[in-house]
Parts: structure tokens; C-alpha cells; sequence
């Protein structure tokens, strides 16, 4: 029998980044500040002291040298993790990322695989401005040859992060910093909870309906899983029965549930911390969209996520462009004030 304890999402995923280590020799990570420091975001904790430092390997503040390490590494027959401190930071390093990590397995003819886990940390809420608090994973999963994950719990994390360990084809793990349970980062405690001492595995294209409902579907991902939670609960006071489905990857993508959650309920909310413009909710509506001969809307689709402008610095401003519990209400609420047209789709 499996034994559980609660973990913030920072310790599942270093727990299970360790246990993947004392399985396979070749695993191993590299990053700033993942050594003794323990990743700024607490992701690679403690993990120095158990296997040393040709495991647990800082590296010089050059993000195109260490993926680009990783990714020859990789080819060479090993499992590395490099962690990305900020998904802003891919700027710097987008060549070795995208033209070759998620390139060189295409381009070889499937003869070379690329095991290499990416993991950066995503998402504002700190005030830490335009550099350092952006999501960007639809930009990930708009170049084909990444999968790209982003959990919302600590035990979806775990089972995850081991999935993406043991993947023959380069992962990008990312996670929010509001959810990782750090002691001088306000969080929700929603992404703490349960996680079995043992390892185990969550599949990738496999989304969750985390809280079942009748009337209106909210598709969304990582910390605004949290938020939109919370939110059905306060529409919940307002007779309105929210269904809350966790992507948990983007890709693979799982369109099906997308479908059948919005067949059930003829309403769609899609709730995102990236961008609007190009981004995951035009994708999510465009799925529901191309499919409305097996899917029947009572109410037009809404999408809430940041408005094209950078992340602002100013708390004030920062709370207005990232979507929040009153924002998702908000929205729902509009959602079931309006009506399809008759025949608007014939």
C-alpha cells in the first residue's frame, strides 16, 4: 500500500527528480543556483547533499552553454534536467531549444533521442515585472518537438516530472512559482497535498476534471486551476455548478475531455495566465469551435487570460492584466446571462 504525506509542489518534484536519480545512473541536473541553494523556487532542494556535485551540477550564468550541454549530453545517452530559472529568459538561449533540442530527433530520422527535461518556472503574481513573469508555454507549444507540461498540484507534479524523466523526446516541465509552497511567497494551498512516498507516473494527454459540474465549463491550467476553484465555489453560492478540467499538459493536448466537458455542460470558459492574443484559449476555442456539429453551445465561449501588453510591475496593475478569482466570476457569470442565437451555427 502506497504511503502518503503532504508536500508543497517544490518538494514533490524534488522528491521524485531524486528518486528518478537513484534508479537510472544517467539521470542528472544542471542549472544556476540548483546546487546548494536548491533552485531559487525550491525545486532541486537538498538534492546536492545526496548525490554531490557531478550530479547536481551549478553551472555559469550562460543558459545556451548548459541546454546546449544537456542536448549533446542527451544525445550521447544520458537523461540530464537543466533548469531555465525564468521561462522569460528563453531569449537567450531559443536556438539551442528550439532548432536544435527540438529539432535533432526530426532531423536525424527518429535515429537520435533527445531525453532531455527543461523545466523554468512560469507565472506572476510577486510584482517581479515585465522580465520575470510571464507563462509562455503556448509559445513552446506552438513550435512542434516539445512536449510541454504544467501541473498544478504537488501530486500531479510528482507523477509528472518521473513521466517526463523517463520520456525519450525533450520535455518542458513548467512550473508556477505561486504554487511551490514557498515559505516567503504568498501561494494556494491547493497545490500542496497528498503525495505517495513511492513513485509513480501520470501519463501525458490525460487533463482532469478536478471539480465536476452541470452548467458551465472552465478549461485551464497550473496556478489558475487554483483560482478557478475558488471561483466555482463562490458561483456555487450563486446556484451556478462550474466544471473545472486541469489540461495538465498542453502537449500532448487532450482535446477529448475539452469536448466532452463542454458537451455536457453547452458552456465554455477557457482561464489562462498567458497571453490572449495567438495563445491557448484561441486553441481551446478553436477545438470547441471546429467540432459544434457533436458539441452544442447554450452560450457564446469567453476567454480570459493577460491582455497583449507586458506584465506590469505595479501591483495594482499587475492584479488587473493577470486574471483573478473576481475576474473568472465575473466572466462566468456573463457566460450564463447570454444565449446562441437560434441558428446562429447552422
Amino acid at each position: 500500500m502506497n504511503s502518503t504525506r503532504k508536500l508543497t509542489m517544490a518538494q514533490a518534484i524534488s522528491e521524485a527528480i531524486g528518486q528518478e536519480m537513484e534508479r537510472d545512473p544517467t539521470v542528472f541536473v544542471m542549472g544556476e543556483d540548483i546546487g546548494k541553494y536548491g533552485g531559487i523556487f525550491g525545486a532541486t532542494g537538498g538534492l546536492l547533499d545526496r548525490f554531490g556535485p557531478d550530479r547536481i551540477m551549478d553551472t555559469p550564468i550562460s543558459e545556451t552553454a548548459f541546454i546546449g550541454t544537456a542536448t549533446g549530453a542527451a544525445a550521447a545517452g544520458m537523461r540530464p534536467i537543466a533548469e531555465l530559472m525564468f521561462v522569460d529568459f528563453f531569449g537567450v538561449c531559443m536556438d539551442q531549444i528550439y532548432n536544435h533540442l527540438a529539432k535533432n530527433t526530426y532531423m536525424a530520422g527518429g535515429n537520435l533521442k533527445l531525453p532531455v527535461v527543461l523545466t523554468t518556472a512560469i507565472g506572476g503574481g510577486y510584482n517581479d515585472a515585465a522580465q520575470h513573469s510571464q507563462c509562455l508555454y503556448a509559445t513552446f507549444a506552438h513550435m512542434p518537438g516539445l512536449k510541454v507540461v504544467v501541473p498544478s498540484n504537488a501530486y500531479d507534479a510528482k507523477g509528472l516530472m518521473i513521466q517526463a524523466i523517463r520520456d525519450d523526446n525533450p520535455v518542458m516541465f513548467m512550473y508556477h512559482k505561486g504554487i511551490m509552497g514557498l515559505p516567503w511567497m504568498a501561494y494556494y494551498e491547493g497545490s500542496s497535498g497528498e503525495v505517495p512516498e513511492e513513485a509513480y507516473t501520470i501519463p501525458f494527454g490525460e487533463a482532469k476534471v478536478v471539480r465536476p459540474g452541470s452548467d458551465l465549463t472552465i478549461v485551464t491550467l497550473s496556478q489558475m486551476v487554483q483560482k478557478s476553484l475558488l471561483a466555482a465555489d463562490e458561483l456555487a453560492k450563486q446556484g451556478v455548478n462550474a466544471e473545472v478540467l486541469d489540461l495538465r499538459t498542453l502537449v500532448p493536448l487532450d482535446r477529448a475531455a475539452v469536448l466532452k466537458s463542454v458537451a455536457k455542460t453547452g458552456r465554455l470558459l477557457i482561464a489562462d495566465e498567458d497571453y490572449l492574443g495567438f495563445g491557448l484559449t484561441g486553441e481551446i476555442a478553436a477545438i470547441v469551435a471546429e467540432n459544434l456539429d457533436t458539441v452544442a453551445l447554450k452560450s457564446p465561449i469567453k476567454r480570459l487570460a493577460v491582455p497583449n501588453v507586458p506584465i506590469p510591475y505595479s501591483r495594482p496593475l499587475e492584479q488587473f492584466v493577470i486574471p483573478q478569482i473576481s475576474h473568472i466570476v465575473d466572466a462566468a457569470q456573463q457566460i450564463m446571462k447570454t444565449r446562441v442565437t437560434e441558428g446562429a451555427y447552422a
